[in-house]
């Protein structure tokens, strides 16, 4: 009976230390000061926005790589696991519980905002910050103390697309061409509210499906509007198709749009020709704007063997950003690491970084066309 009882004892013993611990055991271990820091990057590595997942991919793991050959933090090596959320919420929302089960104290991604927005309760739950690409409103309107952008919004964006449009180069007739995701209705509120502002009204408002092929028709009604300019609000592939298909059509005038038309993705499916004089907005028009992003475009080549782009910088400015507010917090998980990366102030590849309540952390966007195959700053 006495080795029954003492049994007993240790049996209850372990199953009251149990139930003090707090939620998520393994990422609690993750937070003491032992072992590898974890954190995940999240994104399309697979499907039609796997070149997003692939930039972003290269730029996280440059910071951490640049962080680990300096010694982690505090003797600690940063652990960065990869996950492909397939550009699809729910599997999005799954991968936020599994990150949170096997002990991910933080998150980098993703650059899809229907993803990143199903994904923010979940992660919010687990105390998880996260540090997003995305650049939908949609995303400031979760209302999370634990979701941050390492880019400006789509407001941010389009009202710069508007300045340069319509109050510098007079252009009002202006049709418009976009998709249903998030994406596409972030970027067609803010710029039809940009115009609006400015007693602006499109002469064509054309809304196509995020996976669609054909844009025969709404291309076609755009074009008996002859409008000066059309406005994209799509991904990489669907707005180079849209151009493209746009040229076929006899449509020359310029197209003019954000993040997406300055990629080489979009560059290669619409066709350099196709593309020439596409007005960009974008915080990162080229790896040759400063010192700091020669010297990123040059490690990001010797690493990957080709050019750096946008999303790498900005994966590489979110990581640069969640690692330094790890440092000051002293490895610190769930609401203090989130107090750190909003009290963060970072010189970036992106411009200067800090974070108000919303989790917006940079406001500024500058104007560059495409020539020759390049994105340039725009003259003047």
């Amino acid at each position: 009976m006495t080795r029954l009882r003492t049994a007993v004892a240790a049996v209850l013993a372990v199953v009251l230390a149990a139930g003090c611990s707090a939620p998520g055991g393994d990422k609690d271990s993750a937070g003491d000061d032992s072992g590898p820091i974890k954190i995940a990057l999240v994104d399309a590595q697979s499907g039609q926005l796997s070149s997003l997942g692939a930039w972003e991919l290269k730029g996280a793991k440059l910071a951490v790589s640049e962080w680990n050959a300096k010694g982690g933090i505090n003797g600690r090596q940063i652990q960065l696991d990869v996950f492909d959320d397939q550009g699809d919420p729910t599997t999005g929302t799954n991968l936020a519980r599994k990150i949170d089960s096997e002990g991910h104290i933080a998150m980098i991604g993703t650059a899809e905002s229907a993803v990143t927005i199903a994904m923010a309760p979940t992660l919010k739950s687990a105390g998880i910050p996260n540090i997003t690409s995305g650049q939908s409103p949609g995303l400031v309107a979760v209302g999370s103390e634990f979701l941050f952008l390492n880019g400006p919004t789509s407001t941010t964006y389009d009202e710069t697309l508007a300045k340069y449009i319509v109050d510098k180069q007079g252009i009002k007739s202006i049709a418009m061409i976009t998709n249903n995701g998030s994406y596409g209705k972030g970027e067609h509120d803010a710029f039809t509210k940009a115009l609006a502002s400015r007693s602006v009204t499109p002469v064509a408002d054309q809304v196509v499906t995020a996976d669609q092929k054909d844009f025969s028709a709404a291309l076609t009604t755009i074009r008996q509007k002859n409008p000066k300019i059309i406005f994209l609000g799509a991904e990489e592939v669907e707005s180079g198709l849209i151009v493209k298909q746009a040229r076929d059509l006899g449509i020359t005038v310029p197209f003019a749009g954000a993040a997406p038309q300055g990629t080489p993705v979009f560059l290669d499916t619409a066709g350099a020709a196709n593309a020439e004089g596409t007005i960009v907005s974008s915080p990162y028009l080229s790896n040759d704007i400063s010192e700091a992003s020669r010297a990123f475009a040059a490690a990001y080549q010797a690493a990957y063997h080709e050019e750096a782009e946008l999303h790498g910088a900005k994966a590489y400015d979110g990581t640069q950003i969640m690692l330094t507010a790890m440092k000051t917090s002293n490895v610190a998980t769930g609401k203090e690491l989130a107090d750190a990366i909003r009290a963060t102030r970072y010189q970036g590849l992106l411009g200067s970084f800090a974070f108000d309540q919303t989790g917006v952390g940079i406001f500024a966007t500058s104007i560059g066309t495409i020539k020759g195959g390049k994105l340039v700053a725009a003259a003047g």
